[in-house]
């Protein structure tokens, strides 16, 4: 991550003074925020509330990546859009809202589904990435680019009463990837709201948890999760820890420290 050269000007040190009085954060965290680049792949019910804590919080580049239009029926959990936003890109709508929270973070919009060699491209100029999207194939597309690229990834997922939230970081010898967990998913039988609904408030929870993961990644801040999968479920309001290990066989990540040692 680059250091910031540029002091804070007064309007900023106002505008995040409320993260800057944090203890674990202050100016030098603001400067880095200023200075990172965060990938959110999905501007859906995890990616709107995620982008919009990051670009509040400061980060100075966002990029959006999505290929699906505003749909009626996404109103009711994406509060990111309005009724006027039906019909259009996701990513054209969500950088209008996110530039009039914040014009100082630079907004990038990619409005396709990226194949895994762009991925990896786009991985490689972001600190941090986010996987915010509604489809198994492109989540281990996503993370096998941030394996390949070093690059941490901040994993959650949510449907009916029932979300869940990962950080996978190749930097962390010890650290799993996302394929490590959930293999290849021949066996898996892959849902989407759209065919088993989902409560509304439970993807604003896991959208800000990814957000928090995101910015204590880039700050350097507390203790990432990491190695742990948390499960939220949302009818009885309990959340719960797993231990998640590394799989030495993973044909995804077990290769990724003896590249790193040739590197």
């Amino acid at each position: 991550m680059t250091t910031c050269s540029v002091d804070l000007s007064d309007a900023e040190l106002l505008r995040y003074s409320r993260h800057i009085l944090l203890d674990e954060f202050g100016t030098a965290a603001q400067e880095k925020f200023a200075n990172a680049h965060a990938l959110v792949v999905g501007v859906g019910g995890l990616g709107a509330p995620a982008a919009q804590f990051l670009v509040a919080a400061g980060v100075g580049t966002v990029t959006l990546c999505d290929d699906d239009v505003v749909d009626l029926t996404n109103l009711q959990r994406q509060i990111l859009y309005a009724t006027p936003d039906i019909g259009a890109r996701k990513v054209d709508a969500a950088a209008r809202r996110l530039a009039a929270i914040n014009r100082d973070v630079r907004l990038e919009t990619i409005p396709t589904r990226v194949d895994a060699t762009a991925l990896v491209a786009l991985a490689q100029t972001a600190d941090v990435v986010l996987d915010c999207c509604d489809n198994f194939a492109t989540r281990q597309a996503v993370n096998a680019a941030c394996v390949r690229t070093g690059r941490p990834l901040v994993s959650g997922a949510a449907v009916r009463f029932d979300g869940q939230v990962a950080v996978f970081d190749p930097r962390d010898p010890e650290s799993p990837c996302y394929h490590c967990l959930f293999g290849d998913g021949e066996e898996v039988e892959e849902t989407r709201c759209a065919t088993m609904g989902v409560f509304a408030p439970l993807v604003g929870i896991v959208g800000a948890i990814q957000a928090a993961e995101a910015l204590r990644l880039i700050a350097g801040a507390g203790e990432p999760l990491t190695r742990r999968l948390l499960v939220i479920d949302t009818l009885t309001m309990r959340f719960r820890e797993l231990a998640v290990p590394r799989d030495p066989a993973c044909p995804v990540c077990a290769t990724r420290d003896g590249a790193a040692r040739r590197r």
